[in-house]
């Protein structure tokens, strides 16, 4: 099977219109746009071809994934791109051996590529120095946790890989790629304080925050990548120029063109558009642009 993808459409408080304006999506103000997703909160529907409208988690079966998901219970990754035109909370994410004990689901470790960044923007990510539990629990009660993490200017084409445990936030003017564990597990420690429309603020959870966050000094790795983007167990992604053929014998592949126009077979992709190729079948990407291609090794 190889297809053209119709993305979930996610709208937070935090989003914009660069996911719209530059990329295509369909919305005005949207925060998330969950290009392959099998997760219940947000199915990816299929958009060429004699399935056309079904969700790939109709469809596919564990021989389009590839024996190399096999060992999964479920669909290993999820694929988002992120317009955060206002900060997004500062959270942490569970590991597996916490989730799995606490939660009943896996924990969730990610990876961003910038794909586009206003001048001045900048990442939270980590912490600045070593704290105890009680240093780490008063900064959260005076609200001051923000000035114990890294705050990372960031620009067009940087790449950070996030293991859970690790605390972060995406700045404000940040348009990203995320590519991430099928999971929805997310600890807010601060939201800034706001409200949603009904003026309610949104739900922390500070005890599970506590529980997993790793208080040690983080160490900012350098953001820059050639090819190969980052990769776990739940994935591996690449950033490719121009032409190329995109396939893997034991794993699926998902391409998402991130600059310029390519024909996938005979199947126009535009900026912003993603394609899933089954395992074991090989698809010709022809075009001048860019493209990031995620698989499972």
């Amino acid at each position: 099977m190889k297809v053209k993808l119709k993305p979930a459409i996610k709208s937070y408080l935090w989003g914009g219109t660069k996911l719209h304006n530059e990329y295509g999506k369909d919305g005005e103000t949207i925060s998330e746009s969950w290009e392959l997703s099998f997760h219940k909160d947000g199915l990816t529907i299929i958009d060429s071809g004699e399935n056309k409208g079904k969700t790939l988690s109709e469809v596919c079966t564990k021989k389009d994934f590839g024996e190399n998901c096999a060992a999964f219970p479920f669909f290993p990754t999820l694929i988002k791109m992120i317009d955060a035109d206002k900060p997004l909370s500062v959270q942490v994410h569970p590991s597996d051996e916490y989730a799995l004990k606490n939660e009943g689901q896996f924990g969730k470790t990610e990876m961003w590529h910038v794909l586009d960044a206003e001048d001045g923007a900048y990442l939270y990510l980590g912490l600045n120095r070593s704290v105890d539990k009680e240093e780490f629990a008063r900064a959260i009660e005076n609200k001051s946790v923000c000035d114990l993490l890294n705050k990372v200017p960031v620009k067009k084409g940087d790449t950070y890989f996030i293991e859970s445990g690790t605390i972060h936030a995406i700045g404000a003017g940040i348009t990203l790629y995320e590519v991430q564990q099928n999971s929805s597990l997310t600890y807010r420690v601060y939201d800034f304080d706001r409200v949603d429309k009904a003026g309610n603020r949104r739900e922390l959870h500070i005890e599970k925050a506590k529980a997993v966050a790793d208080l040690d000094k983080y160490e900012v790795p350098d953001p820059a990548r050639k090819g190969f983007l980052g990769g776990c167990p739940y994935f591996s992604t690449y950033k490719v120029k121009g032409s190329a053929t995109v396939g893997e014998k034991d794993s699926f592949v998902c391409v998402t063109v991130t600059e310029g126009e390519y024909d996938a077979d005979g199947i126009a992709l535009s900026k912003g558009d993603s394609f899933f190729v089954s395992a074991g079948e090989k698809t010709e990407l022809k075009g001048d642009g860019e493209f990031l291609s995620t698989c499972v090794k």
